[in-house]
């Protein structure tokens, strides 16, 4: 929900302005969790927390485009992921040493104190140059029409559609039907699931951590984002293919290459934004974002239905899993085809660097 105003800030007030305040509500909902005494309050200091980490990704993104040079996109844009899986995996058991000595309320004060710091730091230390370049909305024209021209573009929806089913269904099953079908379909335990799926989440890192030091050197060879892409879709396509198929227990093994190649789809995010003028940059990043994250609920609830349905009609909770996932990648491979198919040009001139993205 925050996506589409967090996109008119950024091109109206820049990204260090924008992060900087949506921190210190972050750091609020932080403070109203830790002090909260009843349901309600800890439901609103949830609240904070997510309005205010909503533009973390997407603020650097944006000055990003502004700081560095074209062919450096990519690269930074994976390096953010890297930081962000990291301190996802440091959540977990520093916070569960942690937790004896302060306790869940004492955890998220500290929370709250590093938010603040880190919006200072921001605050004061991200240079003020792209704030002063910020393109102004002229006479009665809305800086909410953006938008209009970002989802307009047939160039935006060729590369979402892709990214819908296969990005956004990446992010389903590592979230949510990872886990069930380690246990439900190669019959892990739960402890060897969770130990499975930290090494899935672990070795996704490492992808991201490889996508920023290979991309600038692809893009240097003449490799577009379109070949680059096409090819990781293939194999992505083929790995999920095998895993439908084998249900060995060593078949999760399947799901770390998976892991490895779905990395290529944070070169879209990054390649379409940059086709877009100056002016939009904030609005074409979390126009995009908003489809990849709405196409996540769809894919994790679609898998779900799809399931049950399957499981009706089968009589099987493998063969059903089997086959939910055997759609997905019929959808998939029919994205594919319709990326490579459908040629049209960019809504505006690429940079030099970006000339050979198809």
């Amino acid at each position: 929900m925050m996506q589409l105003p967090l996109g008119v800030c950024l091109d109206r007030f820049g990204s260090r302005r924008t992060d900087a305040s949506l921190l210190l509500v972050s750091a609020t909902g932080c403070a109203v969790f830790a002090l909260a005494s009843s349901t309600a309050w800890l439901w609103a200091g949830r609240a904070l927390i997510g309005a205010g980490v909503c533009g973390a990704l997407m603020s650097a993104l944006k000055g990003y485009r502004f700081w560095y040079p074209p062919d450096r996109q990519s690269q930074l844009a994976a390096w953010m992921l890297v930081v962000g899986t990291g301190g996802a995996l440091l959540a977990t058991v520093p916070v569960e040493l942690a937790l004896p000595l302060l306790g869940w309320r004492g955890v998220f004060g500290i929370a709250a104190l590093l938010l603040v710091a880190t919006a200072g730091g921001i605050w004061f230390g991200v240079p003020h140059d792209e704030e002063q370049a910020l393109v102004r909305p002229q006479g009665k024209q809305s800086i909410w029409s953006g938008y209009g021209q970002v989802y307009r573009e047939p160039y935006f929806w060729r590369w979402g559609l892709a990214a819908v089913t296969m990005q956004s269904n990446f992010v389903a099953l590592q979230s949510l039907w990872a886990g069930p079908w380690f246990t439900q379909v190669l019959g892990m335990s739960p402890k060897a699931a969770a130990g499975a799926l930290f090494v899935f989440n672990a070795v996704l890192l490492v992808g991201f951590l490889g996508l920023g030091w290979i991309a600038p050197r692809f893009e240097r060879r003449g490799f577009s984002v379109l070949q680059v892409v096409g090819v990781g879709s293939v194999a992505f396509i083929g790995l999920q293919a095998a895993i439908a198929f084998i249900h060995q227990p060593w078949a999760w093994l399947l799901w770390l290459p998976l892991g490895v190649v779905s990395t290529c789809y944070t070169l879209v995010q990054t390649h379409v934004a940059m086709t877009f003028p100056p002016a939009l940059t904030g609005r074409a990043f979390t126009g995009f974002n908003l489809l990849i994250f709405t196409g996540i609920f769809l894919c994790q609830w679609l898998f779900g239905v799809s399931l049950d349905l399957f499981r009706a009609s089968l009589g099987s909770e493998v063969a059903a899993f089997q086959a939910t996932l055997l759609v997905w990648v019929a959808v998939q491979a029919a994205a594919l085809g319709l990326l490579l198919a459908w040629r049209v040009p960019p809504p505006a001139p690429l940079p030099i660097a970006q000339t050979a993205a198809g």
